[in-house]
C-alpha cells in the first residue's frame, strides 16, 4: 500500500505517465522507497481500478500515445488519510548488517572486501542524492521544503554510514 500512496503523492504534484512515475521514483524517493517498473505499473493499475486515479490518452504525432495518470478527488482523500494515519512500527531488515553481524566467520581481508563493497554502494548513493539537487522555493513552499528535508535525511544517513564504515575498517582487528 505504501508504494501506491507514494505514487498518489507524485500524481498530486503533477499528472504523469507510468514512465514518468518510475523516473520520479528513481530520482526522488528512491533513497527511502525502491520500486521496480512492474511494481509501479501494477500500483498504477490498482489506483485506476480503485478510482484513485484516472488515465487520459494524450495523442502524440511522432511517438506512441501517452497514458497520463491524474489523481482523483478520492485519490487525494486516500493520500490525505494515509498521511494523517499513525505510523506503524518500522520492521528493520538490513541484509548488509545481518551479514556483518556474523562476518567474524570470514578472514580479515574478506571482511574488508565486504566493507569496501558497501562503501562503494554508499558513495554511489551519495553521488546520486547529491545530483538530485534541492527543490526550488523551499523557503516559502511547505511541499518543496519537506521534499528537501527528505533529501537532507538521505544525505545525512549516507554520510553517517560512510563515516561509520571508515571507523569500522580502521579499527577492524
Amino acid at each position: 500500500m505504501t508504494l501506491s500512496r507514494l505514487i498518489l503523492g507524485l500524481l498530486a504534484i503533477a499528472p504523469m505517465s507510468g514512465y514518468d512515475v518510475k523516473r520520479h521514483v528513481d530520482s526522488t524517493v528512491r533513497h527511502f522507497w525502491a520500486a521496480d517498473k512492474a511494481q509501479v505499473y501494477r500500483a498504477l493499475a490498482t489506483l485506476v481500478r480503485e478510482g484513485y486515479a484516472t488515465v487520459e490518452v494524450v495523442r502524440q504525432e511522432t511517438r506512441p500515445d501517452r497514458l497520463e495518470h491524474h489523481i482523483t478527488e478520492a485519490g487525494r482523500i486516500a493520500l490525505h488519510d494515509w498521511l494523517a494515519s499513525p505510523l506503524p512500527a518500522p520492521a528493520e531488515r538490513d541484509p548488509f548488517l545481518a551479514r556483518l553481524f556474523f562476518a567474524g566467520e570470514l578472514d580479515r581481508d574478506q571482511v574488508l572486501a565486504f566493507l569496501r563493497r558497501r562503501r562503494e554502494h554508499a558513495e554511489a548513493l551519495l553521488a546520486a542524492l547529491t545530483a538530485v539537487g534541492h527543490a526550488p522555493g523551499a523557503s516559502t513552499d511547505r511541499s518543496a521544503y519537506l521534499r528537501n528535508a527528505t533529501l537532507e535525511n538521505g544525505l545525512a544517513h549516507v554520510r553517517a554510514e560512510l563515516a561509520w564504515l571508515e571507523a569500522v575498517e580502521k579499527d577492524l582487528p
